[in-house]
């Protein structure tokens, strides 16, 4: 897996995971979780720590077997360090304007403007990629072809790609869901994109989750800042629930567990 972090960022990663006796891997896909939340709470899918899970920093942790408290204290030491992490180091390399990459091709901006900056961009042997979180999209270009796909809820944390493969799927990507390439995901359209020097401004990353078109507006700020995070952990373990990774007793019973706290 290609890591899109900074050189600082690959270097913490891999002390923090010989640290709590992880893969760099798995350490990884915590930190594109983390800070996919804001780096404040994570949801996360990783076999490692227990399959399908929820971290908020200072509120709850929850992992596959909820009953297993010494699984929770390990990934909130690992999560609360992670979100250190995020606060203290660049972690994520701002896209360069022209960038060399291998198989020996340049790039200024090749996707479409309308996508927006993305968080990493970069080349798998004949396949380029940007991956857009705040935009949900992914933009792969292949001999001057553009096709966008619709990443939906993916956490893109990751990149890969099948030696000697040829075509966008042959490219993979790894996410808090686990590895997939873009058969999985619903394909925009295909443009041709004509590349521009301009400079693309740096990443501007947000300091809270992004909120699906769909949701409802958010709470008003007169609210308690613990009221608030009690509510974004019910609706997030909604989600949960509705996509089967928890199960109706599960969902009830850590409901009622936050809605004692308001």
């Amino acid at each position: 897996m290609k890591a899109t972090v900074t050189p600082d960022a690959e270097q913490a990663v891999t002390e923090i995971a010989q640290r709590h006796g992880l893969s760099r891997e798995a350490v990884l896909a915590m930190l594109f979780a983390i800070h996919a939340g804001g780096g404040t709470m994570a949801q996360f899918s990783i076999p490692e720590l227990g399959g399908s899970g929820q971290w908020m920093r200072g509120g709850m942790t929850m992992v596959g077997n909820m009953f297993d408290n010494a699984l929770k204290a390990r990934v909130d030491a690992l999560c609360n360090e992670l979100a250190q992490l995020l606060t203290t180091t660049t972690v994520f390399p701002a896209p360069n304007t022209q960038t060399q990459f291998q198989g020996g091709f340049t790039s200024s901006n090749w996707w479409p403007a309308d996508l927006g900056v993305p968080s990493s961009a970069g080349a798998q042997n004949n396949a380029r990629y940007a991956i857009f979180p705040t935009t949900r999209r992914l933009a792969i270009q292949i001999d001057g072809v553009t096709k966008i796909f619709d990443t939906a809820d993916h956490q893109i944390g990751g990149v890969q790609q099948q030696q000697g493969g040829a075509g966008p799927g042959s490219v993979q990507f790894t996410s808090q869901f686990g590895t997939f390439d873009v058969s999985s995901l619903r394909e925009l359209g295909t443009r041709q994109v004509a590349e521009t020097p301009v400079a693309a401004p740096a990443p501007q990353y947000r300091s809270e989750p992004e909120a699906p078109a769909t949701a409802p507006a958010a709470p008003s700020a007169a609210g308690s800042g613990d009221s608030a995070s009690i509510i974004a952990a019910i609706e997030s373990l909604a989600g949960l629930h509705q996509r089967g990774i928890l199960s109706d007793e599960e969902f009830a019973t850590k409901k009622a567990e936050l809605l004692s706290r308001l």
